[in-house]
Formats: C-alpha cells, sequence, structure tokens
C-alpha cells in the first residue's frame, strides 16, 4: 500500500557506529528481540528467533547477506527472512530500517 512505509513507527535500534561489519547485534524494541546487522554495504532488521528453533540468530555468523542460527546451521535471507535450508522451513519477520546520522531506527512494520 502506497504511504505505509512513510506512516511507519521508527523505534531508535542502536547508533550506527555501534554495529561492526557481518556481526550481528541483538536488540529489543517494544518487546520484540530483533538482530541488527550491518553487512554489504547496508543494515538489516530481522526477527532474532529462529523459526525452528527458540533460539538467538544474533549468535550465528552473518556472511553473502544470510544469517545462520547457531544451533542446527539453517540460514536466513537478511532481505526477505526466508531460509535457505533445513531443518527451517518458515521463514522470519524482516522489518524496515532507515539511518538518521548515527540512528539505525527500525519500524516494527514487517516487510514480509
Amino acid at each position: 500500500m502506497p504511504g505505509t512505509f512513510d506512516r511507519a513507527r521508527f523505534l531508535r535500534a542502536c547508533g550506527l557506529s555501534e554495529l561492526e561489519e557481518d556481526t550481528p547485534k541483538r536488540v529489543e524494541l517494544d518487546g520484540t528481540p530483533v538482530s541488527v546487522v550491518k553487512t554489504e554495504g547496508e543494515v538489516f532488521a530481522i526477527n532474532d528467533i529462529c523459526s525452528h528453533a527458540n533460539v538467538s540468530l544474533s549468535e550465528g555468523e552473518v556472511e553473502d547477506c544470510q544469517i545462520e542460527c547457531w544451533l542446527h546451521g539453517s540460514a536466513f535471507d537478511l532481505r526477505t527472512g526466508k531460509p535457505s535450508g533445513l531443518p527451517a522451513t518458515r521463514p522470519v519477520p524482516v522489518y524496515p530500517v532507515k539511518i538518521e546520522g548515527d540512528d539505525v531506527l527500525v519500524s516494527l512494520n514487517q516487510e514480509s
């Protein structure tokens, strides 16, 4: 729906200067665990809980714009939340991100 993104409520997740390349940072926004990741020149926000097992994705590794669950090895695309392989079969939510100065702002309105 046109304009929905513009009216979304953005919350400050962290400072851009706090993010290390390919190192997930776990934050909690309105009670929702979110993993914020800077990789390949962009910043992404994805729900921090694996859809296969109730574990934190921010404890996993980032490579090729994917975050890997450390427990069973499923990887999720940071752009879409879709898993790239088993055992996970369900995507995890991804969230819109915008940068204002050093602030990384995230909206809990899902992109996918």
